[in-house]
């Protein structure tokens, strides 16, 4: 039996023939899908939804499929920066063990950075840091960007050109110790933490270093 096909399956013994036994296979099988059908989709089209998917049109439907399928949605809108989308299946039964799958979906907002804090910095203030990193915080007259929604990468830049930044003004063992990006419990926006640590202010003098406090 090929996987997938079926749903259940069961081996009973049914009598004997002389010498041999007879046995009687039971087998339910998985239903075909007719169709999908995506509802509430606005930001992400259907044909950018379907290529992601397993499950298609005449494909053989399992719970497994879907669940995968439902996490493949909800990655494509965590992409987008929608870490508050929802998806939910459901699941219409035809005849001729067919049906039609429908997923509803509420896509949520773009979370953007609430906040972006500094922690461990005493000689420049979080305001001057905060010219020197490229991410910004969410301002409603900050329409015309993108710098204030959540991109690790971006992330992972602004770490960094602090660390360029600390070294062009003297710390040459200067490191952001660490990069948090808190998700907050409504899932709509972002928390930024760096984690500083520096040992000594180092200059250079005529060639050779000079250590500061």
């Amino acid at each position: 039996m090929r996987p997938g096909f079926f749903a259940d399956a069961s081996v009973e013994k049914s009598g004997y023939t002389g010498s041999k036994v007879d046995i009687t296979v039971n087998v339910v099988e998985n239903p075909v899908i007719n169709k999908v059908v995506f509802e509430g989709n606005k930001e992400v089209e259907d044909k950018d939804l379907e290529g992601e998917l397993e499950l298609k049109s005449r494909a053989i439907y399992t719970r497994t499929k879907l669940q995968n399928d439902v996490k493949r949605i909800l990655d494509i809108y965590r992409r987008g920066g929608r870490y508050s989308a929802q998806v939910n299946p459901k699941v219409i039964q035809l005849d001729q063990n067919r049906l039609d799958l429908v997923y509803e979906i509420k896509e949520g907002p773009v979370a953007k950075v609430r906040k972006i804090s500094f922690i461990g910095n005493s000689t420049f203030d979080s305001q001057t840091l905060e010219k020197v990193i490229r991410t910004e915080e969410e301002r409603w007259y900050k329409f015309l960007t993108s710098d204030d929604k959540y991109d690790p990468e971006r992330l992972q830049y602004d770490q960094e050109l602090l660390r360029r930044f600390y070294t062009s003004e003297g710390y040459a063992d200067f490191q952001v110790k660490s990069a948090i990006a808190e998700l907050s419990p409504a899932k709509d926006a972002f928390l930024h933490y760096f984690y500083h640590r520096r040992r000594k202010e180092i200059y250079i003098r005529h060639g050779r270093p000079a250590f500061g406090a």
